[in-house]
């Protein structure tokens, strides 16, 4: 039987890491020799595989990793951790890497790795003006190219069961709206209503999640978009910088879709186990409350972006004063601190203590 979706907020896939682990049985103390994590999707949750490519959506340059450990840009779309990296660190267990830092290092590859790449979609032709980056069927690919590389380690039985207990994150979506479909200058904007591109996204979707189960993936953790509207990329849209509504009915609706998509799964795959993570909802309210979190501004972004030529920060932006007051890095993606105050949300709605000699005791689940 297939796992039932569940409610968990936050910006990265990642971060439902500890959800599933209580779900399947893994404690944290336990993680670090029994827990393999692969990772696919957008500059959300990327940690450098676009370095490696001719890539015009890349973050390995100042000022991006200001607040990592040493101050310098590794390839993540923040100013310092992403959420992945922050639930990493709590559980003790290293974030996986990029895979083309990796590639053909059959030890690294079996400890689980990162695909995920800024400017990636569901569709091919999302992010073309990038040129290049993993589009979500390149990185399906890449994973089938590691299983192999893998397979020639530990022979086919090892690597299917290997690839069978493995844990697999997909957030992946943003991009075919942000970076497609919301261009009036590209093709599907003009070619389909929302509802004709939502078909084309939802049946794109299924055939990918269908590929990884074929190659061995069976718990799937598959989060849902945020408030996209809200974003700083699209509020410049607004005359009076508001949210954009018609973009978060069209997220809300793809949410819903892709959550009965998982169901769906669970019945017609055997032995599948997807999860479907909701990511808008406190998203939402640490966007519109922000003062709540800790929070002065988050309608616009620390970093002084020129949303006319990409919203990504330059390195002659200009930074704001107190990093950690904004909900917003740049014109797409969330700060450290906010990305710190979602994984601490999580983790304390998840347990109501973490000591490090013993297992923690969950809490109470979030509804659904």
């Amino acid at each position: 039987m297939g796992m039932k979706s569940i409610t968990i907020h936050g910006f990265g896939s990642i971060i439902v890491i500890v959800v599933v682990m209580l779900l399947i049985g893994f404690k944290p103390c336990e993680a670090t020799s029994q827990l393999v994590t692969y990772v696919f999707g957008d500059s959300l949750t990327e940690v450098g595989n676009n370095n490696f490519l001719n890539s015009l959506a890349r973050s390995d340059y100042p000022w991006y990793g200001v607040d990592y450990n040493g101050g310098q840009a590794t390839g993540r779309f923040t100013n310092g951790r992403t959420i992945g990296d922050i639930i990493s660190s709590k559980l003790g267990i290293a974030s996986p890497p990029a895979y083309l830092s990796v590639a053909k290092d059959e030890d690294k590859l079996v400890q689980g790795v990162n695909y995920a790449s800024g400017g990636a979609g569901i569709l091919n032709d999302t992010g073309l003006y990038f040129i290049q980056r993993l589009s979500f069927d390149d990185q399906i690919q890449s994973f089938n190219q590691t299983k192999k590389v893998i397979e020639n380690k530990l022979g086919e039985e090892a690597t299917n069961k290997h690839c069978n207990e493995a844990m697999y994150f997909i957030g992946i979506g943003s991009n075919d709206y942000v970076n497609n479909f919301l261009q009036p200058f590209l093709a599907d904007g003009q070619q389909y209503t929302h509802e004709e591109f939502l078909d084309l996204l939802l049946s794109t979707f299924e055939q990918q999640l269908t590929r990884l189960y074929q190659l061995g993936a069976r718990k799937m953790v598959v989060h849902g978009l945020g408030p996209l509207g809200c974003i700083p990329s699209q509020r410049v849209k607004s005359r009076k910088g508001q949210c954009l509504k018609r973009v978060n009915q069209w997220v809300q609706h793809f949410n819903s879709k892709v959550q009965i998509l998982t169901t769906t799964l669970n019945k017609k795959l055997p032995n599948s186990h997807l999860l479907f993570a909701d990511t808008y909802p406190l998203v939402l309210d640490l966007i519109n409350n922000p003062s709540v979190y800790g929070f002065k501004v988050s309608n616009t972004s620390c970093c002084n972006v020129d949303t006319s030529i990409g919203g990504l920060c330059l390195p002659n932006s200009k930074l704001c004063k107190n990093r950690s007051e904004y909900v917003f890095w740049d014109a797409f993606h969330p700060s450290d601190a906010a990305n710190a105050v979602m994984a601490n949300k999580l983790f304390s709605t998840l347990f109501t203590s973490f000591p490090s000699s013993s297992s923690p005791t969950p809490s109470p689940l979030p509804s659904p």
